[in-house]
């Protein structure tokens, strides 16, 4: 009795799962859905001009670290298009779609690439900025945001309703950066930019098209079928070579993140805590392979840290998990000098623009706060000087005279409004008429009715 109980519970349980989170619900028909892919998949005509505008766009945005102009550029980058393609093609057997995707995909970055190294190579600005220095170094990151986002993508492509998912997808998977990034390390000979910067262009596209693979074969899109047994023989044999081109590099350059990440964590630890000296300062660290060896090497500057604190220092690597690390320390002598206060210029730039950019943003927000309440108090005031100039040269008995806008309250009739109010002095008080015209003609001048006159 109670195992049945359990089983029912467990069945309920499963339903209630199954019913949540079922994606067949709102699915498109799958003749539309590959259709849909197939198309964005050429890059030709608009698809084609279209990004080439993007890729424009995008390397502006990174040229002058502006984030909303790079966010504006995904948004209208096509290059979703062939990378789903490819993961659709390798879903259901279609040999000739992963053919012309791959292809277009190919046409796509190349010209892009392109486009981005004839901008760097014509602007002005040729330094680095905050932006685009982050599109220069993959991290385990990149690989899990191109992975979920591309699996949003492809879920939201399936649906039958209009999804605002795809332009987050674009803007999360971030393809245009790197490319662009790409493109200004060709043009400014920074082979280290270029390659950092392709390597995560193509982490995000074999992620996404790796989502896009997962969730056709997830709802079970119908495999093509050939004729000819010998033909799809080898059509399975040549799609099966091309996802472990794709899969097995993606594994290893995975692999290769995650471990690096580890590492730069421990690393960061060993300098917080083992590099600390109360009257030298770390200006900069760098880890890197010199052949068969790994090597931190850091920069100190101030007073100078003896021999043996450095080897007993190095000795500590070991309880970090990094025995197999070599410390080397430079404290600012000779040619490391310029090392160091170079790569201390670097990171103080890069600091200023993370720490101050938000401040800037709302320095920004309040000046325009600030010029909106002085237009509005500008058209809600009247210019007095013109009017006491108009005024005195339509009676000369005037001897004072001003008018502005106050809050008052009536009290009898427990109202509170805005009046214009007006004094006037004269040599000789005017007649009830000429106050009555006085007040007419300050209205029309004003273009307000509601007006007090007091004269005097």
């Amino acid at each position: 009795m109670i195992i049945n109980k359990k089983l029912r519970l467990f069945s309920a349980f499963r339903e209630l799962l199954r019913d949540r989170f079922n994606l067949e619900e709102d699915k498109a028909n799958e003749n539309e859905i590959i259709d849909s892919i197939k198309k964005g998949v050429e890059f030709r005509g608009i698809n084609l001009w279209v990004l080439i505008f993007a890729i424009f766009i995008a390397s502006i945005g990174l040229n002058v670290n502006s984030t909303a102009v790079i966010i504006g550029a995904m948004l209208i980058s096509p290059l979703m298009g062939p990378i789903m393609g490819i993961g659709l093609g390798i879903g259901i057997n279609d040999f000739d779609l992963i053919k012309k995707a791959y292809k277009n995909l190919a046409i796509a970055t190349v010209i892009g690439v392109a486009t981005s190294a004839i901008y760097f190579l014509i602007s002005p600005i040729s330094d680095a900025q905050s932006e685009l220095l982050a599109r220069t170094t993959p991290t385990i990151w990149d690989v899990m945001i191109a992975l979920f986002g591309g699996l949003a993508g492809i879920v939201a492509t399936t649906r039958k309703s209009i999804s605002n998912v795809i332009p987050g997808v674009a803007i999360a998977t971030a393809l245009m950066p790197p490319l662009c990034t790409a493109g200004f390390g060709l043009a400014t000979g920074n082979l280290s930019f270029f390659f950092g910067a392709f390597y995560l262009y193509f982490i995000n596209s074999v992620f996404i098209s790796l989502s896009s693979f997962i969730i056709v074969r997830f709802l079970k899109f119908q495999k093509k079928t050939l004729l000819d047994s010998s033909r799809e023989k080898r059509v399975r044999r040549y799609i099966l070579i091309v996802v472990t081109i794709t899969v097995i590099p993606s594994i290893v350059m995975a692999y290769n993140i995650v471990t690096r990440s580890l590492v730069d964590k421990k690393i960061q630890q060993f300098v917080n805590n083992e590099l600390a000296f109360d009257n030298t300062q770390l200006i900069s660290k760098n880890f890197k392979k010199v052949g068969d060896k790994k090597v931190l090497e850091v920069f100190l500057l101030g007073e100078i840290i003896s021999n043996d604190v450095i080897s007993n220092v190095e000795h500590k690597l070991k309880n970090y998990g990094l025995a197999d690390i070599k410390l080397e320390v430079k404290q600012g002598v000779g040619d490391n000098i310029k090392q160091a206060m170079s790569s201390l210029r670097v990171g103080v730039i890069e600091d200023l623009y993370r720490k101050n950019e938000e401040i800037i943003k709302n320095k920004d927000k309040k000046i325009s706060l600030l010029e909106n309440e002085v237009n509005r108090l500008k058209s809600e005031s009247f210019p007095v000087e013109d009017i006491s100039n108009e005024i005195k040269a339509l009676n000369k008995n005037l001897v004072e005279f001003t008018i502005s806008k106050n809050i008052y309250t009536d009290f009898t009739k427990q109202k509170t409004d805005t009046l214009a109010f007006a004094y006037a002095k004269f040599k000789k008080r005017p007649t009830a008429s000429e106050l009555k015209s006085l007040k007419e003609w300050l209205s029309a001048r004003t273009k307000n009715d509601n007006i007090k006159l007091i004269a005097q």
